[in-house]
């Protein structure tokens, strides 16, 4: 009768730790779910930004349609990049893909802002300078929320690989989450002075 008790309480005890872990670990996964969908919100803002900017633009770079074109295009890439990986920020391979979008868009914009360097009058112009103010402070929003994410993907993909964890995780459907990295478009190389 011990042996049977003890064997119960071994069972029970069993079932109660791979609860608790499954509980853990399903707590990780939300929280990371949580930290994408904040990015989500920052990048559809900054998306709603670019084509204002496009268009206001347009009037003073006319004969720059395919830069402009190359902007629209690559956000409306990563706007469908952004799509699928809100509906499964989980999925490795729609983080990958959406980091990709990201720096396509991003070597886009720094094409168009190397151009409108060169035009006094649109630098000038008050929509422009107002838009160009909107779409900093979202890039800004975007860099903290992408850290919050990474931050939580980090977390996550710990809880999954400590011991004991590591035991029930893939068994119970968690697996390695991939973090939201962008490549940076440009890197800015020292400024080397000959005398």
């Amino acid at each position: 009768m011990e042996a049977l008790a003890v064997i119960l309480f071994i069972c029970l005890a069993s079932i109660i730790w791979c609860i608790f872990i499954y509980n853990h670990l399903v707590s990780q996964r939300n929280r990371f779910k949580n930290a994408f969908a904040q990015i989500d919100v920052q990048l559809r803002r900054r998306y709603d930004l670019i084509p204002n900017l496009i268009e206001t633009a347009k009037a003073y770079l006319s004969h720059e349609h395919d830069t402009l074109e190359a902007v629209i295009t690559a956000r409306n890439h990563a706007l469908s990049a952004v799509k699928k990986a809100s509906r499964h920020p989980d999925s490795s391979a729609a983080v990958t893909h959406l980091a990709q979008a990201e720096a396509t868009l991003g070597q886009a914009l720094l094409q168009f802002h190397s151009i409108t360097e060169a035009y006094p009058n649109l630098k000038a112009d008050q929509t422009i300078q107002q838009l160009t103010e909107e779409l900093t402070s979202t890039e800004n929003k975007v860099s903290f929320a992408r850290q919050a994410y990474n931050d939580e993907v980090m977390d996550y993909n710990t809880a999954c690989e400590i011991f004991p964890n590591v035991l029930l995780a893939k068994a119970l459907g968690f697996h390695h989450a991939h973090l939201f990295k962008i490549e940076e478009t440009k890197v800015k190389q020292p400024i080397h002075i000959q005398l």
